[in-house]
């Protein structure tokens, strides 16, 4: 009776699963993506993954220990912000580009507005995107057996026809991380069979924005494939778009963030300049994360409550 009794501060729900726990399995199911990688595009790639981790690892050490702060490298999240940014570049950018935007990603974005749990947008991403901004063109040019070329979106975006099963494969140019649809859903399946991940956030973008595409673009089923298959979709669907700070807490919030996701990512793809779109829609959708979850927060049943 008297454990009964015990009165406890928030949160009265709690979980043995550590944030090292779930930052391990995000690095193991980035795994197969890395390794193809490497594969495809060499060691420079592999140079590239070490560089951007070792970037935003030292980056968060160095400037939590300058300000006296608890040192918190040991969790995990800086390690997959590397791998998640490092999967991100492409495969001939000089080393020192990845490495600002490990320290970008790290300082800026995240020690600056509290460290884990605090960050308004993907970290990783946001560097990204501070990266095209500032280097176009070296974040554009892709080469694949050392030969640069278009990546698929590029020619589905001047009227040209694309390989989907090599789309599907790998055998593409592009990111170090985003080619290979195999090794991506090896690691979403890992995911979410470790349930470190929820199916509505990837299902709800992936499904707005094959229907857009499909609206707005070429009534085909190739056309929708290729665009599935190419670029960072399959990548930002499962592992940036379901970062737990700047996704929705909510069941029905996940699904609008999700629909949100699909709209501007078709938006910038089939209207816009750029033949990607996927890296601005998930910073964008970030930062309508607070009014989503305001909109969709399930209301209490009870006095001064709204039956369901």
């Amino acid at each position: 009776m008297g454990k009964l009794l015990n009165v406890s501060s928030s949160p009265h729900a709690r979980s043995s699963v550590l944030t090292q726990n779930l930052m391990g399995d995000v690095v193991i199911a980035m795994i197969p993506a890395a390794v193809f990688g490497v594969y495809q595009f060499g060691l420079k790639a592999l140079f590239i993954i070490l560089v951007t981790v070792a970037s935003c690892v030292l980056s968060e050490f160095v400037y939590e220990s300058l300000l006296g702060r608890p040192v918190t490298i040991m969790d995990g999240s800086a390690l997959v912000t590397g791998m998640i940014l490092a999967l991100n570049m492409p495969p001939e950018i000089p080393l020192w580009i990845p490495y600002l935007g490990g320290i970008f990603a790290i300082i800026v974005v995240k020690q600056l507005y509290g460290g884990l749990g605090q960050n308004f947008m993907n970290p990783a991403l946001a560097a990204r995107c501070f990266l095209l901004i500032s280097f176009a063109n070296k974040m554009s040019t892709f080469t694949l057996d050392g030969i640069s070329g278009a990546t698929p979106l590029a020619v589905l975006k001047n009227g040209g026809s694309v390989d989907v099963a090599a789309m599907f494969v790998g055998k593409i140019p592009g990111t170090i991380g985003e080619v290979s649809v195999v090794a991506l859903l090896i690691g979403a399946a890992y995911l979410l069979i470790r349930k470190v991940i929820s199916w509505k956030i990837p299902v709800a973008y992936l499904a707005t924005f094959a229907v857009f595409v499909f609206i707005f673009g070429q009534h085909n089923l190739g056309y929708v494939l290729a665009h599935l298959c190419g670029g960072g979709l399959i990548f930002g669907a499962f592992f940036m778009a379901t970062d737990y700070v700047t996704s929705p807490i909510t069941p029905r919030g996940q699904i609008v963030f999700g629909v949100i996701l699909g709209i501007l990512t078709g938006l910038f793809r089939i209207f816009g300049g750029s033949a990607e779109g996927v890296s601005y829609a998930i910073i964008i959708s970030n930062l309508l994360v607070p009014l989503i979850e305001k909109v969709t927060y399930p209301v209490a049943f009870g006095k001064e409550g709204k039956k369901a």
